[in-house]
């Protein structure tokens, strides 16, 4: 029992999973707190999502861009940066599928796939600035992002409001069919659910980014470089060059969330830039995944479906959905401090005997 104990007070998959269980657990006390049934409460949520085919679909459509904003923050986290710019990444990704969706006319075929590399671009180049200000003039990566995130939504704004506005209706004009990224038959068993093609793009995205990572050279520098900057470049390689590499990476994942976002879900008319929380969020869904491929694809459909049901129990036993935020907020801080986890472990399952150590 004791090296059972041991183990799973180890950093493993299961600190995350008992933090998500004291997350829930801290959000029913505060139902029960507040005078709401949170059995009634997770139930709804439940009914939420998997209720029926359309609101599966849109809970699955809610996950996708959390797989790539997550996978963008823990990619940076791996190679030692702290990239809090996934947020302008989404938006500058978003921006550039919108510029050539509205004003290149193409076959399906070309247009799409273009839409898709050029938005992609955007998010890359948008998260390489901040790898070449980091690399080039030592200037904190933590600070370059941040502030490049107002400067992607109002540039956004800008491009599409003097570029792309259609006169008269407060929005840009439509993007063409051949660039829309939906899956019609899908979407048609899934009772008109915004399926697209975005969810099998994250899904190779979290193939791509654990075999980079971990199966090439150029990955296993970049871990390095993360590791230790000044062992890297004593072993030869090129800690600059790699800075600016693992933030175009990064940027690009980032980009490929807004891409899908406007290709795939807002059926085919973008509007002005606004903040989205899928940067932010992608921060979260990364720390309880443990910056891991496996660990960020299970974050992301944790707070997706929080996210997405959390409707449900507003209409079905009136709870607010600002205690989703509460649950996913404590499932946060519980994963952040793994010595609670411990602590709780050992206090639940553990039985010292004497002249024992646990």
């Amino acid at each position: 029992m004791n090296k059972l104990i041991k183990a799973f007070t180890k950093e493993s998959a299961v600190v995350p999973f008992i933090a998500i269980l004291l997350g829930l657990l801290l959000g029913a006390v505060i139902m029960l707190i507040g005078g709401y049934d949170p059995i009634l409460a997770y139930k709804s949520l439940l009914e939420k999502v998997f209720g029926n085919p359309y609101d599966f679909g849109e809970t699955l459509t809610a996950i996708t861009p959390l797989i790539f904003t997550g996978l963008a923050v823990a990619f940076a986290f791996r190679t030692g940066l702290f990239n809090i710019g996934a947020e302008g990444q989404f938006i500058m990704g978003m921006t550039g599928a919108t510029i050539i969706g509205v004003s290149v006319h193409l076959p399906w075929y070309i247009h799409a796939p273009l839409a898709v590399l050029v938005g992609a671009f955007f998010g890359g180049f948008w998260g390489m600035i901040a790898g070449y200000l980091k690399a080039a003039r030592g200037v904190n990566e933590v600070i370059t992002t941040i502030m490049l995130n107002w400067i992607a939504l109002h540039l956004s704004n800008y491009i599409i409001n003097d570029y792309l506005l259609e006169p008269g209706k407060g929005r840009s004009y439509m993007v063409d069919d051949s660039a829309a990224v939906t899956i019609g038959w899908l979407s048609r068993i899934l009772d008109d659910a915004r399926i697209h093609w975005g969810m099998f793009f994250a899904i190779l995205a979290v193939i791509f980014y654990y075999v980079f990572l971990w199966k090439t050279k150029q990955g296993f520098e970049l871990r390095v470089v993360g590791s230790n900057a000044d062992a890297a470049r004593y072993a030869g390689i090129n800690v600059n060059k790699g800075i600016i590499k693992a933030m175009f990476i990064s940027g690009t994942l980032a980009g490929l969330a807004g891409v899908f976002q406007v290709l795939g879900v807002f059926l085919n008319q973008a509007v002005s830039a606004s903040p989205t929380g899928y940067g932010f969020d992608g921060i979260a869904v990364a720390l309880l995944g443990g910056n891991t491929p496996i660990g960020v694809f299970l974050g992301a459909i944790l707070f997706g479906t929080l996210s997405y049901g959390a409707a449900g129990m507003s209409f079905g036993a009136d709870v607010p959905p600002e205690i989703i935020r509460i649950v996913i907020g404590s499932v946060i801080f519980f994963v952040a401090a793994p010595g609670i986890i411990r602590w709780f472990i050992k206090r639940t399952f553990g039985k010292k005997r004497k002249g024992e150590v646990i």
